[in-house]
Parts: C-alpha cells; sequence; structure tokens
C-alpha cells in the first residue's frame, strides 16, 4: 500500500527558470542512471528476497520508495526550471510566427525559441513537465533494471547503480549556478552515498557471499593471471602475492600464446600447484541447500496471503451500522 504525501522529502526551489538545465536532468528523471531505474530495480529485486530475506526485503523497499520521492523532487525540480516555456513560446508563435522570431525577436524571446528547439518535443509535449525520458530524449526502459534472483548479485548491482547515480549528479553540478539547484542536487548526492553504504553493509551480513551464486570456480584456472595485453606490463595485487580471499598465490602467465601449447589448451598442468577441490565440493553442497530453502521460502505454500493483517494497528473503531470511518458524521472513537 502506498500512500503519497504531497510535501517532498527536501524542499526543492530554483532562482529563476532554465529550460537549458532542465533538459539535462531529464538523466535523473527517466535516464538509465536515473531515479525511476533506481526505484524500479528495488522493487522488482526485492519480492523474491521477502522470505528468505525479510530484513532486506524492508531495507530494499525503503530504498525503492525513497528512490520514487526522488524522482518527484527531480520531476519537481524539472517543471520549476520550465517555468512559463511552453505559454510564452506558443503565444510568440501564435502572434509573430516563426520566421520573425528566429529573423528579428528580442535576445530573450531568441534564446527561448533556441531552447525549444534543440529539444522541440521536450518543450511542446511536456506541458511544461518532465518526460519519462533522458537528456537525448530516449524513452524510459526496463532494460535499465537489473535484478538477478541471487541477492548477492543483487546488491552489487545496486552498489554500482548508486555509483553511477552519484557521479551523475556530480556532473550536473558542474552545468548550474543555481543555489538553490544545487542545494537539491547535492541532496540527491549525498543518499546516492548513503544507499551504497547501506546496500554494502547489507551484502556483508550474507555469508558467505563470493564467489556470487552457488559454484565454486575450478582451482586449475580460479588464480591464474594471463597477460594478454604486453607491452610495458604491470604487476600488482591483481596478478601477484596471494589472492584474496583465497589465500592462493596468483599464477601470472606471462606468455599466453606459449602457455597453450604447454598446458595443450589449459588440460595440462605440468607441475603447477592445484590444491585439492573438496572443501570447494562441500561449499557448493552447502550453498546449493542454503539457495534452495531460500527459494522454497520466496515460494511459500499455496493459499498463503502475500502479508498478514494481524499485526496492523486500528487507532479508530466505528459502530459497524456506519457505512465507514469517518471524522466527520460518522461514530468514529479513539480505541
Amino acid at each position: 500500500m502506498f500512500i503519497h504525501i504531497k510535501q517532498l522529502q527536501f524542499n526543492a526551489r530554483v532562482s529563476e527558470p532554465d529550460p537549458r538545465f532542465a533538459r539535462l536532468l531529464l538523466e535523473q528523471f527517466g535516464g538509465g542512471n536515473g531515479e525511476l531505474k533506481a526505484a524500479m530495480q528495488y522493487f522488482v529485486q526485492a519480492y523474491a528476497a521477502r522470505k528468505p530475506y525479510p530484513d532486506k526485503y524492508d531495507l530494499l523497499m525503503d530504498t525503492a520508495t525513497e528512490e520514487l520521492s526522488h524522482l518527484e523532487i527531480v520531476g519537481a525540480t524539472i517543471t520549476m526550471l520550465l517555468k512559463g516555456v511552453n505559454g510564452e513560446l506558443k503565444n510568440a508563435l501564435d502572434v509573430s510566427g516563426l520566421p520573425s522570431l528566429a529573423e528579428g525577436g528580442s535576445a530573450a524571446r531568441d534564446n527561448l525559441i533556441h531552447e525549444a528547439l534543440a529539444m522541440p518535443h521536450f518543450a511542446t509535449l511536456s506541458g511544461g513537465g518532465p518526460l519519462l525520458e533522458d537528456s537525448q530524449g530516449n524513452p524510459w526502459s526496463g532494460a535499465y533494471v537489473n535484478a538477478n534472483g541471487d541477492l548477492t548479485v543483487d546488491l552489487r548491482s545496486n552498489i554500482a547503480a548508486e555509483s553511477r547515480a552519484k557521479i551523475v549528479y556530480e556532473y550536473l553540478l558542474k552545468f548550474t549556478d543555481d543555489p538553490y539547484v544545487r542545494e537539491t542536487l547535492r541532496f540527491l548526492m549525498t543518499r546516492e552515498i548513503t544507499h551504497f553504504r547501506q546496500f554494502e553493509a547489507a551484502l556483508e551480513t550474507i555469508q558467505p557471499n563470493f564467489p556470487p551464486g552457488i559454484l565454486q570456480g575450478d582451482p586449475r584456472h580460479v588464480a591464474t593471471a594471463f597477460n594478454m595485453s604486453q607491452g610495458e606490463d604491470q604487476r600488482g595485487p591483481w596478478n601477484e602475492g596471494a589472492q584474496a580471499p583465497f589465500g592462493r598465490d596468483w599464477l601470472y602467465v606471462s606468455d599466453p600464446v606459449a602457455n597453450i601449447g604447454v598446458t595443450q589448451g589449459e588440460t595440462l598442468h605440468g607441475d603447477r600447484d592445484v590444491e585439492d577441490d573438496t572443501d570447494g565440493d562441500q561449499v557448493e553442497k552447502k550453498l546449493s541447500r542454503q539457495r534452495s530453502g531460500e527459494v522454497s521460502a520466496a515460494e511459500g505454500e499455496p493459499g498463503d496471503p502475500w502479508t498478514s493483517y494481524d499485526d496492523i494497528p486500528h487507532p479508530l473503531s466505528w459502530d459497524p451500522s456506519d457505512d465507514a470511518p469517518s471524522s466527520g458524521g460518522g461514530k468514529a472513537r479513539g480505541k
């Protein structure tokens, strides 16, 4: 159940209309890294998490709902940035016609026409509000949403999504000097950081969470680093020393071409140190049982309701003869 509260989560304001920046800000309304994408992604992910991870379900639903609040803030800001644009543009075209405006109108009106023609459907079809598209006019798509059904994968996707959204807000801040708009953008950017931390903390409560999924890596290949881009080769913890979290030393293959012949296409390993994978097999079996139980819990039993209504508080009671509880002429009274 959703209840809309008409006050914004943040007091969004603008100093003056700015249709150019309104167009850029569409990126966070209907873009691939925007607020609607985040809200829909967390909603979709939450369904499979509800019973096996009720705490993560709560986190995902809380965050998804907050993202809708952010979508409302972005939409309200875009609308304020477009204040008067549609009406002035239509009046100007109706009275003077496009050619005369383009040739000799006032500087302000010429700029207005220029902004409209840069993205004409935005100015003429939106009615002075946001459209569900990005800054280039591409419509929002459900393909933006990532939900794999494995919470360790989904939480990592969310961490990446919050990171990208944070960077977009950083870029947007470079294109406006409006102090009120900048204040709003900084609030939204900061909330991306908060959500990043929440998802990261939630991921750490699921153990083991690496590698994602159930199957462990083949020990013959999991700690091998191939030098596939040769010339000024670099070494670091990604290809030398102990490989976290396995504690196994990286095997650095400096000449992948020669390695093909020596190993016959990774089928022979000679004296390569390959550990017994008994532990890996046990981990896989344990994770398989755990994940299977999670799926079964998420499915529930036939006839199970999605939610229980027993624990919902009832602040009012009323006389059954009334049609409904009412603060007006009914007989509602405190319980």
